[in-house]
């Protein structure tokens, strides 16, 4: 089987990566999907394939494994399949004081968040520097602008990934491969009830994961450095609050978490 444009997707299974996939398969890409839920994933490949006509490969994987990135680079490899687009969208938070919270659940979102996204990164960048072409685009958030109580690991995580997305851009632009930050707000997906944060009032009203998908398609696409799917947040996080207090930024933060 040849795969032709194809883009590897982590996260897959839902949300904002399941949209990510239908996007580029409805533009006639290939791809690679990765999730833990095998069976989510088979039944995404099928959807795509009878769809659009495209090829579509299942890799079950858990990222919060050190090893897992290592496997996914290693069986696409086996498989002969090069990977044109990488789309790091896999992620997770978790709601409540830093101290409070069980050590090992916020290792594992910084495992997730940064280090397997680092790993899978370093991994396919080679072959993409290589044939001089590839775009990255990392799914981060508005809230890696800020610092977050109540998410103080999760928004940290997001820190790095926008940080590490621009930094590697500048690093990669002649080389013909470009690395976009996806930086949505509030988004109306699985996220908040597997972070416990259903009951804030921040996430009733998030943007569907159609919506965002398209908006950090349409800029990976770009080659865009940034994308935010709220003009309003952009604004309000780039302009206003560097302008604020430290101290007004922390409580303005911590107000929005608490339930």
């Amino acid at each position: 089987m040849t795969y032709a444009n194809t883009a590897l997707i982590t996260g897959a299974s839902s949300g904002i990566g399941l949209e990510l996939a239908r996007l580029h398969a409805q533009q006639g890409g290939d791809l690679v999907l990765v999730a833990r839920s095998e069976n989510k994933l088979n039944a995404l490949k099928k959807e795509l394939e009878q769809s659009h006509g495209v090829n579509a490969c299942v890799i079950t994987a858990d990222l919060t494994d050190p090893a897992s990135a290592q496997t996914i680079y290693n069986e696409t490899k086996r498989q002969g399949i090069e990977i044109d687009i990488l789309i790091n969208n896999a992620g997770f938070g978790g709601h409540g004081f830093f101290h409070e919270r069980e050590l090992q659940a916020d290792l594992e979102m910084i495992q997730v968040n940064i280090s397997s996204l680092t790993a899978l990164t370093h991994l396919f960048v080679q072959d993409m520097t290589t044939r001089k072409h590839g775009k990255i685009l990392n799914v981060s958030s508005t809230v890696s602008l800020l610092p977050g109580p109540l998410q103080a690991t999760y928004y940290a995580t997001k820190a790095f990934v926008t940080s590490f997305s621009q930094a590697l851009a500048e690093e990669l632009r002649d080389h013909g491969i470009s690395v976009t930050a996806l930086c949505p707000g509030p988004v109306a997906t699985e996220f908040a009830k597997t972070g416990n944060l259903e009951e804030l009032a921040v996430f009733k009203q998030g943007k569907s994961p159609e919506s965002v998908a398209r908006c950090g398609y349409q800029a990976m696409q770009k080659g865009k450095l940034l994308a935010f799917n709220d003009p309003m947040l952009n604004f309000m996080l780039n302009w206003i609050v560097p302008l604020l207090p430290r101290r007004l930024v922390l409580a303005l933060s911590r107000r929005t978490m608490e339930k």
